[in-house]
């Protein structure tokens, strides 16, 4: 009879002891699963951006201002919205601020293309007996062409 007192002590010890670290490394898989999740709602995020700007942006520059204003604006905020700022989202994967409601897009204009580039930034993680991290800085770049072709564009040199 004694003996099997002792057993349950051990066993339940052990868990007591245990159950702590397997929570640890619980939260830690999905903190990481969550970021994995982050980068690829990046790509589909950083292509509506990317789409937006190209379909609805100006070629002339009279409309200029528009484009660096209301548009620019409503792609971040819908960009900002989809990647889980001013959620719980963002405070589990500790998201960062950078502009106005949360996700800094921008869209620098050449001769043929808008390169678009969506940036997300994430606080230090830092577990003072173990780990330090600088933070994280994902950033996703797309290229899309002016829409001033009337028909479809196609490269010198190519099949047609």
């Amino acid at each position: 009879m004694r003996r099997l007192k002792a057993g349950r002590g051990v066993a339940t010890t052990e868990v007591v002891l245990l159950f702590p670290i397997f929570m640890f490394f619980l939260f830690a898989f999905a903190k990481i699963f969550a970021m994995l999740v982050l980068v690829q709602k990046m790509e589909v995020a950083s292509f509506y951006a990317a789409r937006r700007w190209q379909l609805e942006s100006h070629r002339n520059v009279d409309y200029e201002g528009f484009d660096s204003g209301a548009l620019l604006d409503s792609i971040q905020q819908n960009v900002s919205s989809y990647l889980g700022f001013g959620s719980s989202n963002e405070q589990f994967l500790d998201l960062v601020h950078l502009t106005g409601p949360g996700a800094l897009f921008t869209c620098d204009r050449t001769q043929v293309w808008n390169v678009c580039t969506l940036t997300v930034k994430t606080r230090p993680i830092d577990i003072a007996w173990m780990y330090h991290s600088p933070g994280f800085t994902f950033q996703v770049t797309k290229y899309v062409p002016n829409r001033d072709r009337p028909i479809a564009f196609i490269l010198p040199g190519g099949q047609q």
